[in-house]
């Protein structure tokens, strides 16, 4: 059997093609696993912050269309890329193992850590989590948008477009570049998107087909548990808010080893002048219906009124 796995061009986008691809052919040494390249939404649109351009399935919508039409059997997302509703005969079937979840402050020499920037600094993202929240405590701070693959990104601090940039860790950690990062942002300064640092595998949920079928037990072996428990917690909290990938929304849950999750969530501005958080803690076998009753409580305090104003500015 032969399957192939639909991914975008980039390096990490490939690395985690990669490695899933490695993954199976070590659970299966007998088949035939191939990469398709596809190039979405999101890598086309480059001079414009994905907040203006929608945010939803920007970076999936042309590699589910290839998983409809057959053209691949699986494809590998970074989850914090993923929407939270998927096309009618998809579904995700695997969340694989977290990497650090963490964003990582990169700074040109002599900027030593995000608190040493001073009024006035340039900073690069076109994250509206991450700038609502590093605004918050850094109000003078001029944030410029900062699109492209890694490499792009990195180049742009060394020409001195800006002088820090921020990044998610686990990417620059996959691609051994964490030799660059100046900061690990904690979580109380920067929290997580939703997702961020895991990878998902989607494929197509008709198992009535025999190769659907095979496809869907064999990536489901790739999957983490403690993992998917948590990032599930945290896309049941976002689809609550109804919010999409590129809106000032973050959530990061954790387990302990007594069975409990933790679940942090907040709501920001975009100036960073009003951040609505909360946290709520119970037993993981109910961690999708925590994650909606800790979105409700951001709800009660205010957060579907900052949601509102976001998605009128666009």
């Amino acid at each position: 059997m032969e399957i192939t796995i639909g991914t975008r061009g980039s390096k990490l986008a490939l690395w985690q093609a990669e490695w899933v691809k490695g993954q199976i052919e070590r659970l299966e040494p007998g088949l035939s696993v191939n990469l398709k390249i596809i190039k979405t939404t999101g890598d086309k649109i480059l001079d414009v912050p994905l907040s203006k351009v929608g945010g939803k399935g920007l970076f999936v919508k042309e590699i589910e269309e290839s998983l409809l039409n057959g053209g691949a059997d699986i494809a590998v997302h970074s989850m914090k890329d993923v929407p939270v509703d998927f096309p009618d005969g998809l579904h995700l079937a695997a969340i694989c193992e977290r990497e650090d979840p963490r964003d990582a402050f990169i700074g040109r020499q002599g900027i030593s850590s995000f608190d040493a920037m001073p009024d006035g600094a340039k900073l690069g993202t076109s994250s509206l989590r991450r700038s609502c929240q590093l605004l918050s405590i850094k109000p003078h701070l001029n944030i410029i948008a900062l699109r492209g693959n890694l490499d792009t990104r990195l180049r742009k601090l060394d020409d001195g477009e800006f002088d820090a940039i921020i990044l998610a860790a686990a990417g620059m950690k996959r691609l051994a570049v964490e030799g660059r990062i100046t900061e690990m942002l904690p979580v109380e300064i920067s929290l997580p998107a939703i997702g961020q640092g895991a990878i998902g595998i989607e494929c197509r949920a008709d198992c009535g087909q025999s190769k659907d079928k095979l496809i869907n037990a064999l990536v489901k072996r790739l999957s983490h548990e403690a993992t998917a428990v948590c990032v599930l917690a945290e896309r049941a909290f976002l689809k609550r808010l109804e919010g999409g990938c590129q809106v000032p929304i973050a959530a990061y849950a954790t387990l302990s080893n007594s069975g409990k999750i933790y679940i942090s969530g907040l709501v920001g501005s975009v100036d960073g002048g009003r951040m609505i958080r909360g946290d709520i803690k119970g037993d993981a076998n109910d961690s999708a219906s925590l994650g909606v009753m800790l979105a409700e409580d951001l709800i009660g305090q205010g957060a579907g009124d900052i949601l509102r104003e976001v998605y009128e500015r666009r």
